[in-house]
């Protein structure tokens, strides 16, 4: 299936119904918590912390006994519900994250606000993906979920960059995989359970316009990473790449295929 480019989702365009909005971002919300979204996100960040402890069993251990958190920027937050289980996970695991959540759009921002107003360690703030207003270095690892397939390879390549300039450790990438049965799910799910017009515009032509794998790693390699592990949805419909820089580990022979 080759990538679509040039057709628009409706979030990109202008999101004047508020409702309407909030809806897609709940939608969205299901679609992580039910499809492994987060799940994927945790596993590629587990992944990445181990390549900087190799030989060490448990590779949240070193975390636990740090006096600081660890810092971790969400790059196209949405409603932010990943960081918002991230910390969660990481309270369950003993270990102290900080986060922050950027998009954008104020629009969603307002909404992420609205539905995690009182999370702990979370602060949410708007500003663009393609000039991250941070320090080199500012957090520990830069995250984005759902976020590149929006975006041309040359922003892809930039907001990519950005990522990998103000990640001390590394970067994750987590998003849908191209492909026809991905495309025939999404376009059954968004058929079956919602009526929102957003989604069900939304969500096949996300898959069309989504980077393979490969594709992304090809763009990571320009922007100066290194994949250090693959892990793929256990529908194969979503992947998350953890990267590390140049210099760091490359990817283990099992997972390059």
């Amino acid at each position: 299936m080759d990538r679509v480019a040039a057709q628009l989702e409706y979030l990109d365009g202008p999101l004047e119904d508020a409702r309407e909005l909030d809806g897609s971002l709940r939608d969205l919300r299901r679609v992580n918590r039910w499809l492994g979204g987060f799940a994927l996100s945790r596993a590629a960040l587990v992944r990445l912390l181990g390549s900087m402890t190799p030989g060490v069993g448990d590779p949240l251990e070193p975390y636990r006994s740090q006096q600081r958190p660890l810092q971790l920027l969400d790059v196209g937050t949405g409603s932010a519900d990943i960081p918002a289980a991230l910390l969660e996970w990481a309270g369950r695991k003993g270990f102290r994250m900080e986060i922050v959540g950027i998009d954008e759009r104020p629009e969603i921002i307002e909404v992420a606000r609205q539905v995690f107003r009182d999370r702990d360690g979370l602060r949410l703030r708007v500003t663009p993906g393609d000039a991250l207003p941070y320090p080199d270095g500012s957090f520990d690892v830069a995250h984005a979920s759902l976020v590149t397939h929006h975006l041309t390879p040359d922003d892809a390549l930039g907001l990519l960059r950005e990522m990998a300039r103000v990640s001390r450790l590394g970067v994750v990438v987590n998003d849908l995989d191209r492909g026809r049965l991905g495309w025939l799910g999404a376009v059954v799910l968004t058929r079956l359970f919602t009526r929102n017009r957003l989604t069900r515009h939304d969500g096949p032509l996300s898959v069309r316009r989504a980077y393979t794998p490969a594709e992304l790693m090809r763009i990571a390699a320009d922007a100066g990473l290194r994949p250090a592990a693959r892990i793929d949805g256990f529908l194969r419909h979503r992947y998350a790449l953890a990267f590390v820089h140049a210099s760091g580990p490359g990817l283990p022979p099992n997972d390059a295929a």
